[in-house]
């Protein structure tokens, strides 16, 4: 089948056959360049295409049974097509090989280009099926690896004392200490997800394992209780950089934006200054709960407290109320729900679920909604939500801690702490 080197295979001719007699390959091949010598011409002859590399070597198959003998011939050529139909009706007059009866008939010419033209394009399709493939793969894990960087860190615990931290505190080349759980969960809104809660005035010994070799920030609340805990920090751990929420307000109540803002440019800040941004105030004089935080402050410096800066707890009429919510349990269903959400479900007498939103929107869709009497709220009730909730008709609140509260509504508020749900 093969052509000499200078030869280009264009057509394939096939043809069956079918012999009066037993023969060989021999025999078919001989008869071919034999019996069509002289039928169209010297320049036609068989054995001069291939010497200038027309016709190929011809490839013959034969098959002998009860004194028959059957089979197939293929050329190959690289003629025209005219030169090739007129060898193909010359070999189908052939009707004798040696001294037996013979029959030849032409099967087909296959076009070989047209058959590599489909290999090509089949291969081509191939090819960019591949390509699209891989493409389609690197963009979907270019793209999973930009959400993965959207989404919020997890919230994890560290030491035997299982503070609250963000999972980055294991890699990241900054330590952020900020007061309580809260505060860590509120980074991570942020996108700071290398965040750790000291937990109270006294430092865990396993804050100094954690810290050791890495750069440390304190981002503390902008009140009195803050100042004490930072003394305390900047004794017990080398405090890089000092970052301080508002004056008045904690690192809890900040909003992402405001967090960002914060500690956006940590590296370009020089080693130990203190850094205490100006942003938006609530209106309104501050006023602080008492809380474990001043019980701090009572404890370690009685001295810088008045009554002009500290005022007793809002006080929650009805006491029999916490034993009521306590024992509820669509409350404890939702408090295991809302946990760690950043959420508020919006539930109606019945205690059936109204709403269930982020809790940075909860205020607007009370505007928005009627019929709801408890809301439960995974962060911190403030005097807005309040506010709020005294217009939409709301009854009671339960959430994790109280904010800055100017006035006592005739609305029942109640920790998840004070029922012992924490």
């Amino acid at each position: 089948m093969d052509l000499p080197s200078t030869g280009i295979v264009k057509y394939h001719v096939k043809l069956s056959f079918e012999v009066d007699g037993l023969v060989e390959k021999a025999d078919i091949i001989g008869a071919i360049f034999g019996q069509t010598e002289g039928l169209l011409g010297p320049e036609m002859n068989l054995n001069e295409l291939q010497k200038v590399s027309k016709v190929g070597r011809i490839e013959v198959n034969v098959d002998t049974k009860s004194n028959i003998a059957k089979g197939d011939a293929l050329i190959p050529m690289s003629t025209d097509i005219s030169t090739a139909a007129l060898i193909a009706a010359a070999i189908e007059s052939i009707d004798k090989v040696g001294p037996f009866q013979a029959q030849f008939v032409l099967s087909g010419i296959d076009d070989i280009r047209a058959i590599k033209k489909k290999v090509i394009v089949d291969r081509a399709k191939k090819i960019v099926q591949e390509w699209a493939t891989k493409t389609i793969s690197e963009g979907e894990e270019m793209l999973k690896d930009v959400y993965d960087a959207s989404k919020p860190g997890k919230l994890t615990s560290f030491g035997k004392a299982q503070l609250a931290c963000g999972t980055g505190v294991f890699n990241s080349e900054w330590i952020i200490l900020v007061e309580g759980r809260a505060d860590v969960i509120n980074l991570l809104r942020a996108g700071f997800d290398n965040a750790i809660a000291i937990e109270g005035a006294k430092i865990d010994e396993s804050i100094k394992t954690l810290t050791d070799g890495k750069k440390v920030i304190a981002f503390l609340d902008g009140d009195r209780a803050g100042d004490l805990i930072l003394k305390e920090l900047q004794g017990l751990v080398n405090i890089e950089k000092v970052y301080r929420a508002p004056q008045g307000r904690e690192v809890e109540e900040c909003t992402p934006l405001e967090i960002s803002e914060i500690l956006g440019n940590i590296s370009e800040t020089p080693k130990g200054e203190l850094v205490s941004r100006k942003l938006t105030q609530f209106s309104g004089q501050k006023k602080y709960h008492k809380s474990d935080k001043e019980k701090i402050i009572s404890q370690q410096a009685p001295q810088v407290l008045s009554q002009q800066n500290i005022i007793e707890p809002v006080t929650i009429e009805n006491d029999s109320s916490k034993d009521n919510i306590e024992h509820n349990p669509v409350i404890r269903e939702i408090y295991s729900q809302i946990n760690e959400s950043l959420e508020a479900i919006l539930l109606d007498s019945s205690m059936n679920t109204i709403i269930k939103v982020p809790v940075s929107e909860i205020v607007k869709k009370l505007d928005d909604t009627t019929g709801g009497k408890v809301l439960i709220l995974d962060g911190i009730v403030t005097q807005r939500l309040i506010d709020a909730s005294d217009k939409a008709g709301i009854a009671q609140i339960v959430g994790h801690r109280l904010a800055a509260i100017k006035r006592n509504p005739s609305i029942k508020i109640n920790t998840f702490n004070e029922i012992g749900l924490k």
